[in-house]
């Protein structure tokens, strides 16, 4: 019998084998199937319609993908069922599950779940050495268990590799421990070495290319059997948005890459040019800028810019002129509010009143002909609100130039009839809605922007600002002659006012339509509790884009009735299915979920002790220090532009306003930071701390003072605990020393300059400031955390995390923020203000709702427990509640009214 030699190729299948040989071309891995770079596919996942998305991995596929590289980490996933539906149906499309699968994800959980339903040999994407080589050797036994071939990232406890030394070093140092401690072949080893945008105007990033590049060739030379592969589109990001300039660029890329030895590639299988198609000018640019040559000064990357302006479409021209100025005024002004131009808006309003016979007239004319238009553009979607909000501010400039002169004819008017001996009887004017954030909460970003949305459509905006009472707004409505009442609420006890507020306006007789919004309300909580509680009309609205659209069926006499009709028949069928809902859940007895406690070897885990007991004052924060903390994606959540940061900035549809947002934004955050618009406050504590059952004794140098926490209830799989945070205390009866800590932060200031922007007519930098100043709480809240457990705690000193996987939540402990998912109970706050004085030493206070006024303020808990995560306590049972209101010494309707949101 003759021997038979298996060379050392990497082998791979799906339902068909792949070899990749010496000879074998580049292996192009299909990366539409990707939540993260595909929104089509994102979209179809998140509505569950993965009978869809197998299209888009059809799509993959016919295009001449090999390897299809699945990937569910989106933040409204559930990644593992995600992953698990996802592959199983894969599995039973011959054509799709024909090739192998890359099960792509940052969460190794995730990668076990896809590995558990694939057939076939795939490529796991990735692991690295980034929490320690511990780690990485067992997430490499468990991908060779499989049977898997395994992408090893260049990245190590220090962090990415971005130069072609360290992306050398960290693939030889994995190389070594998966060869020789974990016994992988070394074909089945496949290094990315980090692909990482270029041409962004950094001229640290100019070389990143030619890094890789020449990496992979030092890689194929010093490891020959493993593989090189990498993210391909990383490297054209600063151009997203421009698909004929990033084509280009992933073609002269790849075309050095392979040369090198590069032998796999996440692209789009669909979209790969062809190298000597090129236009020669594109590609000699690109060439220059992937080489980095001829690029002092970043010389190279600012032609290929100012190339791409020129290249939209595969070679559309995009002409920039201010031929505009030509035009009549009528046509200027138009432009001047659909483009959010203020420089010329003064003159041209002024020469407008001149030519027509009343400056109303101007209003009711050219202006608010353009303001169609601009509200025509974005209820079609053209427009996005940052650009809806500069025309707004160009509507109220140009109508401040007006209004001496509209008030001056009024006053003649008056005279006029006053001598004459008869009645003045103005005109009653547009449609009037009155907006307002209900009493006890402070936050009115939201309807700061609505009422500029509905201001830009023609209606007279009365804002009555925050923690308005129930009264004073409808005494307003009624005084105003108001035909619509829009509600605003962020915090949950919110809810409840607009219930009581609905009420009142039955009691009282009201006509008015009532319009719902803000960020803790819903369309079922709308159909089931409030609007039972009014007759004529209750209307959830999900953001300022549809507030048009339910305005203008609220005031149209042709479709107001139709409207309301099917609104109402809608929320009663919601309301019926919600009141005959059948159980879905099995609960556990409070007593149960007790026992099924997270274990915890308290014998031995020793917590870390604080550099200090008690509290600590930071009375002027650094601004400075915390920009760098910023999260970005929930600033653009504010200005409903959805999408995660950076990749938004060069999105297809939202990149070039969302750049231009970002821009105006870090232009602001210099003038705040530069002239100290903004004090940031803030004050730390801790304290040591025992648990018993689901309370906390906690032991403050003068007194013992009781936490009190809620316990998941509902019955989970063997195995998994039902989560309290007090789970993450030891037990007082264990005698293990143990501690919480506390925070609260704030900025003061903003007043001042809120009433500046208002009094300039400027919306715009107004929202924007407002929107800031809510990032910067955040990002104080990020770096003292980052400070405590570095240093104030102390219990990770060794943490090495970028701003990413801080914002990913990748540190070791938690901050659980009373009022929100894990300890949803708002009363906790009186406790952890009493604890820190808050109120005394930042001046921070509390209203009747527990919101916290300055609206920029965040709070909660430190725990610092390895095994801490953070979960959300879900619905709650009768026996807890009751249990939970005896431990508070509470009455049972006040606990019912505080925890009405968790009850089943």
């Amino acid at each position: 019998m003759s021997n038979i030699t298996i060379k050392p190729f990497l082998r791979l299948s799906g339902l068909e084998p792949l070899v990749v040989r010496p000879e074998t071309n580049f292996v192009n891995v299909g990366e539409r199937t990707n939540v993260t770079g595909s929104k089509k596919f994102a979209r179809l996942i998140r509505d569950n319609q993965y009978e869809e998305a197998l299209s888009v991995a059809r799509q993959q596929v016919e295009s001449g993908a090999q390897v299809l590289d699945v990937n569910m980490d989106d933040a409204m996933l559930e990644g593992i069922s995600a992953m698990t539906t996802f592959m199983n149906l894969i599995q039973s499309e011959p054509d799709i599950a024909k090739i192998p699968i890359m099960i792509d994800s940052s969460k190794f959980e995730i990668i076990q779940a896809g590995l558990k339903c694939v057939q076939g040999r795939c490529i796991v994407n990735s692991i690295s050495m980034k929490e320690g080589e511990e780690k990485f050797i067992e997430q490499a036994i468990i991908c060779k268990d499989f049977g898997a071939a395994v992408i090893v990232m260049a990245f190590d406890e220090v962090g990415q590799a971005d130069t072609k030394k360290r992306k050398v070093e960290i693939c030889q140092r994995a190389y070594k421990i998966l060869t020789e401690k974990v016994g992988f072949d070394p074909q089945d080893i496949i290094f990315d070495p980090n692909i990482f945008a270029i041409a962004t105007g950094i001229e640290e990033h100019n070389n990143y290319a030619v890094d890789f590049i020449e990496a992979t060739r030092e890689i194929k030379q010093l490891m020959p059997l493993t593989k090189v592969s990498g993210g391909v589109s990383n490297v054209s990001f600063s151009f997203r948005g421009n698909d004929h300039v990033r084509e280009a660029i992933h073609a002269v890329f790849l075309y050095h890459a392979i040369n090198a030895g590069m032998d796999m590639g996440i692209v789009n299988a669909g979209q790969l040019v062809v190298y000597d198609e090129i236009e020669p000018v594109l590609k000699q640019l690109c060439e220059d800028v992937i080489l980095n040559r001829n690029n002092d000064n970043n010389e190279a990357t600012e032609k290929l810019i100012v190339h791409a302006e020129t290249v939209k479409a595969k070679g559309k021209v995009e002409v920039k002129d201010e031929a505009w100025r030509n035009d009549t005024v009528e046509k200027r002004l138009s432009h001047s509010l659909v483009n959010g131009i203020t420089e010329y808006i003064e003159a041209d309003t002024e020469e407008a009143r001149q030519k027509y016979p009343t400056p109303l007239e101007v209003i009711e004319g050219p202006l608010m002909d353009g303001m169609g238009i601009v509200g025509d553009l974005f209820g079609a979607g053209k427009m996005f609100l940052p650009q809806v909000v500069k025309s707004a501010r160009v509507m109220k400039k140009s109508v401040a130039v007006l209004t001496p002169f509209i008030e001056a004819e009024k006053e003649q008017r008056k005279q006029a009839h006053l001598a004459a001996g008869t009645t003045n009887s103005e005109a009653a004017g547009n449609a009037k809605i009155l907006l307002a954030t209900v009493k006890g909460d402070v936050h009115d970003i939201g309807k700061n922007i609505v009422g500029v949305v509905l201001g830009c459509n023609g209606y007279d905006i009365v804002d009555l600002g925050v923690m308005v009472p129930s009264d004073k707004i409808l005494e307003a409505a009624q005084k105003e002659n108001a035909d619509i009442i829009g509600l605003s609420g962020l915090i949950t006890p919110s809810l409840d006012e607009m219930v009581h507020i609905a009420k009142e306006m039955k009691r009282r007789g009201m006509k008015q339509p009532l319009m719902i919004g803000g960020a803790t309300t819903s369309r079922i909580h709308t159909a089931v509790k409030i609007a039972p509680e009014y007759d004529l009309g209750v209307v959830h609205v999900l953001d300022a884009s549809r507030s048009v659209t339910v305005a203008g069926s609220l005031l149209s006499k042709d479709q107001k009735t139709d409207f309301l009709s099917g609104v109402k028949e809608e929320y009663i069928q919601l309301k019926t299915g919600f009141d005959n809902r059948k159980p879905v859940k099995s609960y556990l007895t409070y007593p149960e979920a007790l026992q099924n406690k997270v274990k915890i070897n308290w014998e031995e885990h020793t917590t870390a002790t604080p550099a200090f007991t008690g509290t600590k004052v930071f009375a002027d924060f650094e601004l400075s220090i915390l920009r760098p903390y910023i999260d970005w994606k929930p600033f653009f959540i504010t200005w409903e532009m959805h999408g995660n940061f950076p990749a938004i900035l060069t999105d297809e549809v939202v990149g070039t306003e969302a750049t231009k947002l970002y821009n105006d934004a870090n232009a602001l955050l210099d003038k705040i930071i530069a002239e100290k618009w903004l004090t940031a406050k803030g004050t730390i504590g801790f304290w040591e701390a025992g648990s018993t059952g689901d309370d906390l004794e906690v032991r403050t140098e003068n007194e013992i003072v009781n936490l009190s926490f809620l316990r998941q209830q509902v019955k989970k799989a063997p195995g998994q605990p039902n989560l309290s945070l007090a789970d993450f205390i030891a037990p007082k009866a264990s005698g293990k020393k143990d501690f919480i800590g506390a925070f609260a932060v704030t900025l003061h200031g903003i007043e001042e300059h809120i009433q500046k922007f208002e009094t300039a007519h400027d919306d715009y930098n107004k929202i924007m400031l407002q929107a800031l100043a809510d990032r910067f709480a955040e990002a104080f809240a990020e770096a003292l955390h980052l400070q405590t457990r570095k240093e104030f705690w102390g219990y990770d000193k060794d943490e090495h995390l970028t701003n990413e996987d801080l914002i990913k939540e990748q540190y070791n402990g938690i901050r659980p923020a009373p009022g929100y998912p894990a300890c949803p109970d708002h009363t906790e706050k009186y406790k952890l203000f009493d604890l820190l004085k808050a109120t005394e030493t930042i001046g921070i206070q509390l209203t009747e709702s527990l919101a916290m006024y300055p609206a920029s303020s965040v709070c909660g808990w430190y725990f610092s427990n390895p095994q801490s995560q953070y979960f959300g306590v879900g619905k709650i049972q009768r026996d807890q509640l009751d249990d939970y209101a005896r431990r508070k010494n509470m009455t049972i309707e006040l606990a019912e009214k505080w925890l009405s949101p968790v009850l089943e």
